[in-house]
């Protein structure tokens, strides 16, 4: 793709956009105008009202071009660092090495999809690195599958640290046998190639039957190898033929810097400690049940130590200076790694590069925003996935004008920027440090503000380097899609707040505000606004030649980047679909953020299920979906029988989408059985954010 060309066309249809929108406010300005003389307030309110609609769609329309342009700006100008660049962090010793903590928030997850996140994580091609697991499930469960998740998430960092353990001993001694053959008056590099060839060839063959021994199941387990193990091959297979070469040409033999440098490598491939740590089992953490607080929790411990006390059968945990307390390391970064997804095994080491370079010590939060796992096998989850990867390119055009948010899934954090937002309160009379918020169930979208409010920048890496798990029936996406709904209108204040208090006269300072109040206030405006078109006939403005046009170059370029992301012409009407599709879910989740702006009472977090089969969806919003279907194919008998031809059409058209949704989107089927035998997962004592989950046979 020529990007400077593609940057040229989105910039004309930007021109489009904007000359097509006012054409459309001059046509409607002349019905306002005859509807004002003819003093039909109805008609004047209904043409206001529907400016107000076509105003938020064109809004969003321009900030995806917008984004855009500056994705591609980063692009021509983005330069990956050379292997080169990156084995400083092996040359420089581990002394001045930045530390390296990758927490891993766990509630109920399945086994094998938490084992591969955490194999992900601890084998980062990073030398100075820790995993910690953080299992949130009840500490005793009552029911036998509970126990049985718990116990299996309690054994994952005991078996990969059983796996690794004897390789990270054999390749220490390695070094350390290597670093005292240095100090002889004479050594052979010729000798050292031959010696850290037989031991690279040894670690092939360990990735190499580790990916043939894989099970796989589905494109998952695909990626999972393809990432944590293939790649790793295709790595050290280079480095032995970089060594070989040097035993065929003496002027290609490893310098003693260069030597010293493949040991540490080979020292620091396996030894990486993974535990797992359960705040529920300590009466003085917060037991609050969301995932943020499951990190503060742990991140309030970082860098001390404790012993337990045990006072009338709860267990505290009290600061202690006794040598045989339990110490919780302190980290220079932090990555927070949400337990169904996978990292590139350069993540860490390309983005604490891109921390330490000079001019970078403001930078909080740097991420790649998560891409969706490719070769999703069912329609639902690759449409979802369609807009997981479209988001993926708004949040890289962000970074070009300073609106970067923090995407939770998978962030480097800085320990140093955490600590600056932190804040203390007190729960059941403990005082708890907040550093990631959890007024909403976005919590890393609120921390974005509270950074930037600090003077601290966010940035996304113009490279996919991870990957995240989309839902994949309706039940589970409803739930995902939500949660992202839920929030923003209650985090906008927070933000007006920011820009009139730090003003925002500059041209740069007005684009900042102009993405941020969107990413915030979008999923609101949006979802009103088409929903108000489904119910009311604005036939008159639909008549007006210049409205479609509006759209066209949005659409146009969604469908190119749709195509450069790997989907094709059919993922855009699916898009387009399941867009209409999650009304209802978005305006529930909105509905729950006013709710809790008026109340003040927090809306309990519910996690994305990764269940062995079908989560069903509330029937709720099944029947919603077809109370919409019905309307909108009454809309159409009706706008015939009045002559609305227009909105006749946009009400046949969103019919035909629905009846597409329902067949394709539910499974009806599943449903249905659910209703002639439900069977309901009860929800664990002292956890009320997991509301109710409804599973098939199957699933459960």
């Amino acid at each position: 793709m020529n990007l400077k060309r593609e940057m040229f066309w989105t910039r004309v249809g930007i021109l489009v956009t904007l000359l097509a929108t006012g054409f459309v406010y001059r046509d409607i300005g002349h019905i306002l105008r005859d509807a004002a003389k003819a003093g039909r307030s109805g008609i004047v309110f209904e043409e206001y009202f529907f400016l107000f609609i076509i105003s938020i769609l064109v809004y969003g329309n321009l900030l995806y071009q917008m984004t855009r342009i500056g994705y591609f700006r980063r692009l021509l100008k983005h330069q990956p660092a050379s292997p080169y660049k990156l084995d400083r962090f092996y040359q420089d010793g581990l002394q001045t090495t930045p530390s390296l903590t990758v927490l891993i928030p766990s509630y109920k997850e399945e086994a094998r999809v938490v084992k591969q996140t955490v194999l992900s994580a601890a084998l980062q091609s990073y030398p100075k690195r820790r995993v910690v697991l953080l299992v949130d499930d009840p500490p005793f469960p009552k029911a036998a599958e509970d126990r049985e998740k718990l116990d299996a998430a309690r054994r994952i960092p005991q078996e990969i640290q059983a796996l690794f353990a004897p390789l990270a001993r054999r390749f220490e001694e390695a070094e350390s046998r290597f670093t005292e053959r240095l100090k002889k008056p004479v050594w052979d590099a010729a000798d050292e190639h031959v010696t850290l060839m037989q031991h690279y060839y040894e670690v092939l063959r360990w990735f190499r039957e580790r990916a043939a021994s894989f099970a796989v199941s589905d494109h998952t387990d695909r990626l999972f190898i393809e990432m944590t193990y293939g790649k790793r091959v295709q790595e050290f297979e280079k480095r032995i033929q970089e060594l070989d070469a040097g035993l065929r040409d003496s002027h290609k033999l490893f310098s003693e810097k260069e030597l010293c440098r493949e040991f540490r490598r080979l020292a620091t491939l396996f030894r990486v400690e993974v535990s797992t740590f359960e705040r529920k089992a300590y009466e003085n953490l917060s037991h609050e049940s969301n995932k943020a607080m499951n990190l503060n929790s742990y991140i309030s411990l970082m860098g001390k130590s404790y012993e337990e006390e045990m006072t009338e059968e709860k267990v505290y945990l009290a600061a202690s200076s006794s040598s045989a307390a339990r110490h919780f390391p302190d980290s220079d970064y932090l990555i927070t790694l949400d337990a169904d997804s996978l990292l590139d095994s350069d993540y860490a080491l390309r983005l604490i590069y891109f921390m330490e370079q000079p001019g970078n010590e403001k930078f909080a939060v740097v991420q790649t925003p998560y891409s969706a796992v490719p070769d999703a096998p069912g329609i639902l989850e690759r449409t979802a996935g369609a807009t997981t990867d479209m988001q993926y390119l708004i949040h890289q055009g962000f970074t070009r004008h300073r609106a970067t948010f923090w995407v939770g899934a998978n962030a480097l954090l800085r320990k140093k920027a955490l600590n600056d937002i932190a804040v203390t309160e007190k729960e059941r009379g403990h005082v708890i440090t907040k550093y990631i918020q959890d007024r909403t169930v976005i919590e890393d979208t609120e921390s974005s503000v509270d950074m930037i409010e600090r003077g601290w920048q966010l940035y996304n890496f113009p490279e996919r380097l991870s990957f995240s798990a989309t839902p994949p029936d309706f039940g589970a996406l409803l739930i995902q899609r939500q949660r992202w709904a839920n929030g923003g209108l209650i985090i906008l204040p927070k933000l007006l707040r920011y820009f009139f208090t730090s003003g925002f006269k500059a041209f740069g300072k007005m684009k900042e505000m102009f993405m941020r109040f969107h990413y915030l206030s979008s999923i609101s405006g949006v979802n009103v606004g088409i929903l108000v078109l489904l119910l009311f006939p604005f036939e008159n403005n639909m008549r007006c030649f210049w409205l479609p046009l509006t759209a066209v170059p949005y659409y146009y370029f969604y469908w190119r980047d749709l195509k450069m992301a790997g989907y094709g012409t059919k993922d855009l009407f699916r898009v387009y679909v399941m867009n209409l599709f999650l009304i209802p879910v978005n305006l529930s989740g909105v509905i729950k953020s006013i709710v809790q702006g008026t109340t003040g009472r927090k809306i309990p977090f519910k996690r994305t299920p990764k269940t062995v089969g079908r989560t069903n969806a509330p029937l709720k919003y099944v029947v919603y979906e077809l109370l919409i279907l019905a309307y909108c194919a009454a809309a159409f008998v009706l706008d015939v029988f009045h002559r609305r031809w227009f909105h006749a059409l946009f009400s046949f058209g969103t019919t035909l989408c629905f009846v597409y949704a329902v067949t394709r989107f539910l499974d009806l089927g599943g449903i249905l059985s659910t209703l002639r035998q439900p069977e309901t997962l009860p929800v664990p004592a002292g956890d009320p954010s997991e509301e109710t989950v409804e599973n098939s046979a199957a699933g459960a």
